[in-house]
């Protein structure tokens, strides 16, 4: 039977984060905010990206999904912010975190969602996970997103038992704790994991 393999996430809502007592406690791989939009930049990430590295934590950047703006510009952004932290090595994941319509329709949403993923894997040779919520999904804005690795929001079912929407047919990570701390399993090992990351060329 596989394990679980436990994991965080984290933005600049956290602060200093302590890397080296994480890993301690059994964290093997984690997220932080890198970017928002086509400008911000998370002031921990490049701190949290060398933390996590440092101590062995499976690294992962995520970017917060601005549907109103220009998908290639907000990726590019994200893209030279992880640059600027030290840059992808073999087995560091990414994702879009994928929550907010800003007022647009469905259709609009996962159009900006594909072609942002679309960049990043053209770009630096990775395919980013998705963060979304059930409900989101349900109405539309993830739409022609199945071939990327769904990460699941879902606090209301049990640990590794999410329920999946289309257009997925499973899981790849579940979030499924949100306080005091974003908590995260993936079923599978570190080498598992890995896999789905960046790969040197």
């Amino acid at each position: 039977m596989k394990r679980l393999l436990h994991g965080i996430d984290v933005s600049n809502w956290q602060g200093s984060v302590d890397w080296d007592a994480h890993a301690k406690s059994g964290v093997a791989f984690a997220f932080a905010k890198a970017t928002e939009g086509g400008t911000y930049t998370d002031r921990f990430f490049r701190r949290n990206w060398q933390g996590m590295r440092e101590s062995w934590i499976v690294c992962g950047a995520y970017h917060f999904g601005r549907p109103t703006g220009d998908p290639a510009e907000h990726a590019r952004h994200f893209l030279r912010t992880i640059s600027a932290a030290g840059g992808l090595r073999r087995g560091d994941l990414v994702a879009l975190d994928l929550e907010t319509n800003d007022g647009l329709p469905p259709e609009r949403v996962a159009r900006y969602a594909r072609r942002w993923c679309h960049y990043v894997e053209r770009n630096a040779g990775v395919r980013p996970f998705v963060y979304t919520f059930l409900w989101f999904a349900k109405a539309g804005y993830c739409a022609g997103l199945g071939e990327y690795p769904l990460w699941i929001a879902s606090p209301a079912q049990p640990r590794g038992r999410p329920l999946v929407p289309t257009p997925w047919q499973g899981w790849t990570i579940h979030q499924h704790s949100n306080s005091p701390l974003d908590r995260n399993v993936f079923l599978g090992s570190r080498e598992e994991l890995t896999r789905l990351g960046f790969q040197a060329r």
